[in-house]
C-alpha cells in the first residue's frame, strides 16, 4: 500500500516539479510568443505556392497566426525563395562522394502595412550531413528528398521563432 501511495505521490508531484521549473514541451501553448497584434499576417512571396510557402503558412497557421489580406494585415511577412545547396564533404577510397553537406536556407523580413521595416531582413539556415553509398542512387535520392521536406518544415519553425522573439522584445 504504502509503495503505490508513493509512486502516486511521485507520479503527481513530478509534472509539478517541472511546470515549476519553466519546463514546456516544444510547440505548447503559445510557443510563438507573438503578441496580439502580431497574429494578423500577409504573406508577400513570389511562390505563394511553393512547397516552402505552403508549411511555412501551415506552421503558423497551427501557431495562432491568422493569414489575412494585405489591407487587413497588422504586419505583412516578406519571405524569400528557399535556396537548396548540395556539396560534397568528402570522398572515398573511389574518388566518389562519401559523405554530404545539405543547405537550406531563405530570407525573411517584416514590414509594418506603412511599408516601413518592423523586422530587420535576416536569413534563417538549416544545414545537415548525411553519409552516401554510391552504389544506392535511387535510394539516397529519395533520402534527399525527405531530408529537404524536414529542413522545410525546420526553416518555416525557425522563422516563426525569430519572429516570435522579436516581437515579444518590442
Amino acid at each position: 500500500m504504502s509503495r503505490t501511495l508513493t509512486t502516486l505521490l511521485l507520479a503527481l508531484a513530478l509534472p509539478v516539479l517541472l511546470g515549476a521549473c519553466g519546463f514546456q514541451l516544444r510547440g505548447a501553448a503559445s510557443s510563438t510568443g507573438l503578441p496580439e497584434d502580431w497574429r494578423q499576417l500577409y504573406l508577400a512571396t513570389a511562390n505563394p505556392n511553393s512547397e516552402f510557402s505552403r508549411d511555412l503558412q501551415a506552421r503558423f497557421s497551427a501557431n495562432g497566426i491568422e493569414w489575412v489580406e494585405r489591407s487587413e494585415a497588422a504586419y505583412i511577412l516578406e519571405l524569400g525563395p528557399e535556396r537548396f545547396r548540395q556539396r560534397n564533404l568528402s570522398l572515398n577510397s573511389e574518388a566518389r562522394a562519401a559523405e554530404f553537406e545539405l543547405t537550406m536556407q531563405a530570407s525573411f523580413a517584416v514590414r509594418a502595412p506603412d511599408g516601413s521595416l518592423a523586422m530587420e531582413p535576416a536569413n534563417a539556415v538549416i544545414v545537415k550531413q548525411m553519409e552516401n553509398d554510391p552504389r544506392n542512387v535511387v535510394g539516397k535520392a529519395e533520402e534527399i528528398r525527405i531530408l529537404q521536406r524536414e529542413m522545410r518544415a525546420e526553416l518555416s519553425q525557425q522563422i516563426l521563432r525569430r519572429i516570435g522573439f522579436h516581437a515579444a522584445a518590442r
